[in-house]
């Protein structure tokens, strides 16, 4: 049986206009053991001048290493979300992510299918993903890296969809990262959408809707950047860490929020229940 970590995807912090660093140091005070940062390609302003989290994959990875060893928290995984539909977009820079995710010391990368080009096909961009993926994972299984695949945009927004993106390519190193909030307001319930993916799952976004959001939104999008805090939605949490106890890896539990306080009541409300 597996067990289940806490972590925090560095979303939480991105509203304070902070740096990496301090975004680490806070998961560690709120009593986060793991983080989960987001890379980015080339450079940016904000990040650059320490007001956003994001990390650049320009830099050292060993900055990630040396950030969680100093806060005393381990990294669950990289937030690589990529367009695996824009192969001009998202191959180099999956198997990118792939060699700093190995030296940062992070397991794994998770991605999903992103917005579509305008012109193609459905099956046109299930061509273009196995392309994407194919090149990703033969860089992933020389070096030991996971890659999650999240169930966020227009094909993987119920579980036929992302179980056709799963079977693209034949690959021990490809799961599923598991997104509460995303599924649900995609219009699918997540408990046994969560049942049927946990023999896959890799690693989980813990994101809870509010009754407000899901009243407003439900079945008309197929996701959304970060939820509220979890306890305070729909999320039927007791029933995902029952599952999740089922599988025979140990999850993190990425918690997507918007702020500190949200990530603070979080963690208050899932430890509990661990």
């Amino acid at each position: 049986m597996g067990k289940i970590h806490l972590g925090v995807n560095m979303e939480f912090v991105r509203h304070a206009d902070k740096s990496f660093e301090w975004g680490v140091e806070k998961a560690a005070e709120l009593g986060y053991e793991y983080v989960e940062p987001m890379v980015h390609w080339g450079r940016e302003l904000l990040s650059e001048a320490g007001y956003f989290h994001s990390v650049s994959m320009l830099d050292d990875p060993l900055r990630i290493k040396r950030a969680c060893d100093k806060a005393g928290v381990k990294l669950s995984g990289l937030s690589a979300h990529a367009p695996l539909c824009k192969p001009e977009i998202s191959t180099e820079y999956l198997k990118q992510a792939i060699r700093f995710a190995v030296e940062c010391g992070a397991p794994l990368i998770n991605t999903d299918e992103g917005p579509k080009p305008h012109w193609t096909t459905e099956e046109e961009d299930h061509v273009l993903m196995r392309y994407v993926l194919a090149e990703a994972a033969a860089v992933a299984e020389a070096r030991g890296i996971l890659i999650g695949l999240e169930c966020h945009q227009q094909y993987s927004k119920t579980p036929t969809g992302l179980d056709r993106i799963y079977a693209l390519v034949d690959s021990p190193v490809i799961g599923i990262n598991f997104d509460t909030g995303n599924s649900y307001l995609g219009g699918q319930d997540p408990i046994p959408w969560l049942e049927h993916v946990k023999d896959r799952l890799i690693h989980l976004h813990a994101k809870d809707i509010t009754v407000e959001q899901s009243d407003a939104e439900r079945g008309k999008v197929t996701g959304t950047a970060v939820g509220c805090a979890c306890g305070d939605g729909v999320t039927d949490w007791k029933k995902v860490i029952e599952i999740c106890k089922t599988c025979s890896r140990d999850i993190v539990f990425s918690v997507e929020c918007g702020t500190i306080e949200q990530a603070e009541r979080s963690v208050a409300h899932l430890k509990p229940l661990l």
